[in-house]
């Protein structure tokens, strides 16, 4: 193994923006939590138009895609999660902390991915509540961890658009540093 890996302190890499991995699950324990202790399953607030809070349960993926195959994929996409998670870990960890962008998205994404293991784990489902509608139309309901998810997405499309100039200099600071 690579010594010169292995004496990269914490604090220069991009595991030093862990701590939004753990911004990331408090709000999303808290939300989910609130759901759980005042809604039961099914139930719907109207907050403004178009927005609900709506207590669903999935046990698939995305769009509880596979919700209804018999419970291996629970364990399937808790293995992905867990994949997901080392992956983008090994890549904070190789990355620069002042590559403040894919640090932040890389953190948002497991931060998102670890909260709904942990419900998959823990309740066999992931608990969902947020309801966009248009009339009679519903966009599937998803949560806190999913946004984040999808934000972290997000910013990484974004950083592919960012001038070739900007990146060159990102990698150039990341060989001086190694």
């Amino acid at each position: 193994m690579n010594k010169r890996l292995m004496r990269k302190p914490i604090c220069t890499t991009g595991l030093r923006w862990l701590w939004l991995v753990l911004v990331v699950l408090v709000l999303d324990f808290a939300s989910k939590q609130w759901i759980l202790s005042h809604f039961v399953l099914g139930q719907s607030q109207p907050l403004i138009p178009s927005f609900n809070l709506y207590y669903a349960r999935n046990y698939g993926a995305a769009f509880s895609f596979l919700a209804d195959h018999g419970g291996w994929q629970r364990w399937f996409f808790a293995g992905i999660a867990i994949a997901i998670v080392v992956v983008l870990l090994v890549m904070m960890y190789r990355s620069q902390a002042t590559q403040k962008l894919n640090n932040i998205a890389y953190a948002f994404i497991i931060g998102g991915a670890l909260g709904n293991l942990f419900d998959r784990l823990w309740h066999g489902f992931v608990v969902d509540f947020i309801d966009f509608y248009v009339g009679n139309w519903h966009y599937p309901t998803f949560n806190l961890a999913d946004s984040f998810i999808c934000v972290g997405a997000a910013m990484i499309v974004l950083e592919g658009f960012l001038p070739a100039s900007k990146r060159a200099s990102d990698s150039q600071n990341k060989q001086q540093g190694e």
